[in-house]
């Protein structure tokens, strides 16, 4: 088509094989290289979502230069080596180049990776050829840059101008660039929240969040990027929503929670919908709802099951086992747990959802603790509580601080107040990084069980120095 607004671009060169990385895999299947990957990656406290697929296609040379999450992970895997050590082109020589001279895109989800073509160039969209270096640089910075504000700042300059579609004038449609920053600003706030909670987070969360609306407002060019922005979106209002939770805004995480299941639904994405209505669960086991609790847990499952991730199922069960414990049904509890831990014994796969690097052994002792403390059972609840804390990467701080608080508050109900407040020490060490309501809100409880055992030396101490925390604004 000679009207085409792409065909002036220059051919493209074909991808020349990175045989310096195929050599460092050895005899390792792609899939046992990807997964050496992710728990190198665990190693120094990056997250990729490395598979067989992504091995494949820098094995392939389709990505010439590496996103920064993974070049750490690849030089701390192969120290002593540089990115042109492992088959990879210096950032220099593609820094700034753009689909108009090699047909790469750098989208702020993989900056200076190369996407599929399919979902980045379309004939018929105008505004696509035009993609700016500059504004591509600003997306890469403030999706490197650690700060919570940057995280939650990182949407403003993707090219829709929200002041101009008020004022009645074009607003330009969305792209791949766009949809892979947006899906770079889900991971950021997550991995923030597990370092440092959600109470710092949240106000910050709600711009591009209202972003990524208007982003669907302003439609797609391509139904593959239309798919990406509503999966997106709604991942970003279950995250914005999990802020909320997690900081004691029961109502505003459910109208969140609420905006990403309508998401769900109008796009047919049967991942974010189990997504959504597991994180409902949760809310309405906090919020003393817990037969809400089991239907949303239930619904969940429903929605799961064709998906084919056990590790998912696990931890679906593991929101219904929650829902029976608040309604003091033991035996339906118990029975969830069991479907959870046989879910979980089957280890994970492919079809493992992103959001869910999260859970790990760790993460099911310590939904199994909160069950029993429900429950009322509280040596068991601190035993599972205990091996939480034990397991947990020291790298997710938050999740540190929730486990080792669940232990201290479990330890004082169950009448071993010494123990419980050594473990409380330890949370009351972690919160100069941790900023979470949730958690202080668990160490009140604590210090309050507690209180008749002041005159012991270390229960005094740790009252003391729980009195003196500033309180949450």
């Amino acid at each position: 088509m000679a009207s085409s607004t792409v065909t002036s671009a220059q051919p493209e060169r074909p991808p020349r094989p990175n045989l310096a990385f195929r050599r460092l895999r050895g005899k390792r299947s792609p899939a046992e290289f990807a997964a050496a990957v992710r728990r190198a990656a665990r190693e120094i406290g990056e997250r990729v979502s490395c598979d067989a697929r992504y091995v494949g296609r820098v094995e392939a040379g389709e990505i010439r230069c590496p996103n920064y999450a993974y070049e750490r992970v690849f030089l701390h895997m192969f120290p002593g080596r540089t990115l042109t050590d492992l088959g990879f082109a210096p950032r220099s020589s593609v820094r700034g180049r753009q689909a108009r001279t090699t047909g790469e895109w750098r989208g702020a989800g993989e900056p200076y990776e190369r996407h599929d073509t399919r979902d980045v160039r379309d004939t018929h969209d105008p505004y696509e050829k035009h993609d700016n270096t500059e504004e591509s640089d600003v997306l890469r910075r403030a999706f490197m840059t650690s700060g919570a504000t940057m995280a939650a700042a990182s949407l403003a300059p993707l090219g829709l101008a929200l002041d101009a579609a008020a004022a009645g004038r074009p607003t330009r449609r969305a792209g791949a660039g766009q949809a892979g920053a947006l899906e770079e600003a889900v991971r950021r706030i997550r991995l923030l929240d597990d370092r440092h909670g959600a109470d710092g987070l949240y106000r910050r969360a709600a711009a591009p969040l209202r972003t990524a609306y208007a982003l669907l407002d302003a439609g797609a060019s391509r139904q593959a990027t239309a798919d990406r922005l509503y999966t997106g979106a709604g991942e970003l209002a279950i995250s914005v929503g999990w802020l909320a939770h997690d900081s004691g805004r029961f109502d505003d995480a459910r109208s969140h929670y609420a905006e990403a299941l309508a998401t769900s639904r109008m796009n047919g994405d049967a991942g974010l919908e189990a997504h959504a209505f597991c994180n409902m669960a949760f809310l309405a086991r906090d919020a003393g709802r817990p037969r809400e609790a089991v239907r949303a847990a239930q619904a969940a499952q429903r929605a799961a099951r064709p998906l084919g991730s056990d590790r998912l199922m696990s931890l679906l069960a593991l929101r219904e086992a929650g829902g029976w414990a608040g309604l003091a049904d033991r035996v339906g509890c118990e029975q969830a747990l069991i479907r959870a831990q046989t879910f979980f014994a089957r280890g994970s796969s492919d079809a493992d959802p992103e959001w869910m690097s999260f859970y790990g052994e760790a993460e099911l002792e310590g939904l199994e603790a909160q069950c029993w403390s429900t429950l009322g059972d509280w040596p068991r609840a601190a035993r599972h509580a205990q091996r939480a804390a034990d397991l947990q990467d020291p790298h997710f701080t938050r999740n540190l601080a929730l486990y080792s608080a669940e232990l201290a508050d479990d330890l004082a109900r169950g009448g071993r107040p010494d123990e419980a407040a050594d473990a409380g020490m330890r949370v009351l060490d972690l919160l100069g990084e941790v900023q979470s309501s949730r958690i202080h809100t668990m160490l009140a409880g604590t210090a309050r069980v507690l209180l008749p055992h002041r005159r012991t030396p270390t229960v005094s101490a740790f009252l003391d120095r729980h009195g003196a925390l500033p309180r949450p604004a």
